[in-house]
């Protein structure tokens, strides 16, 4: 029988690569995306599920789980990387930023480990990897809502692992400078490497190393892996 995993925010950067690595492996991956579905009609065509729902609202997020469990009996594997990298700027300036934060964060997160942990239990290897960030160590200023989130997020992998022990196991990875996004002018960029020891833009591979180092450690629990070529030591 096929594994299966859920991965949030999969019709992009780090949530897509993850998805085709692990359909290249046999998953049945189930591809959850929001408003644009785009890299996810990709996946689609080589046997991804597509789900849509709007984290921003927790009905919808219960809703999603029901999906689920009228498709599969059993999930290997839980990925929530679904995000929203709002600035205090937009969190100051739009009335609904602050509560998506926290509903894309914290709020789905929640429910979806909740929800689909009695399908978790079904898997003789079950997992949930938590996407956090380096900065949930050390909030930056300017992402101050986004910080706070992510490091409920955190916090809650720990809880979760403690909850959900000892069938299954809950772990986070916390993201540097895997890769930048488009508006990141030279500048931002230059300096982001300048206070990254190992000096390089990381690239998506090493996240799905860890994600893969993380499934067949049978023995980590509650553990947030930095993969960030060392640039929380300077932040």
């Amino acid at each position: 029988m096929a594994k299966s995993v859920l991965i949030t925010g999969a019709g992009r950067r780090f949530g897509y690569e993850l998805a085709n690595h692990l359909i290249d492996e046999g998953y049945q991956v189930f591809a959850h995306y929001n408003s644009s579905k785009q890299g996810v009609e990709a996946l689609e065509q080589r046997g991804a599920i597509p789900l849509q729902a709007d984290f921003n609202d927790p009905s919808a997020v219960q809703t999603l789980v029901e999906h689920i469990k009228q498709k599969t009996e059993v999930l290997d594997m839980l990925v929530n990387n679904a995000s929203c990298f709002f600035d205090n700027h937009r969190v100051d300036n739009d009335k609904d930023a602050l509560t998506a934060v926290y509903n894309v964060h914290a709020v789905a997160p929640y429910l979806l480990i909740t929800g689909l942990a009695p399908l978790l239990e079904h898997s003789d290897n079950p997992l949930i990897v938590n996407i956090t960030d380096i900065y949930t160590d050390s909030p930056s200023p300017h992402y101050i809502a986004y910080c706070g989130a992510k490091a409920a997020l955190a916090n809650m992998t720990q809880g979760f692992a403690k909850t959900l022990a000892p069938k299954i196991r809950v772990n986070a990875i916390q993201p540097g400078p895997i890769l930048f996004l488009p508006d990141h002018d030279d500048e931002h960029r230059k300096k982001v490497m300048s206070e990254t020891p190992l000096n390089v833009e990381g690239g998506l591979q090493p996240m799905i190393e860890t994600v893969k180092f993380l499934r067949d450690n049978p023995f980590l629990t509650g553990e947030s892996i930095k993969v960030d070529g060392g640039r929380a030591l300077n932040i």
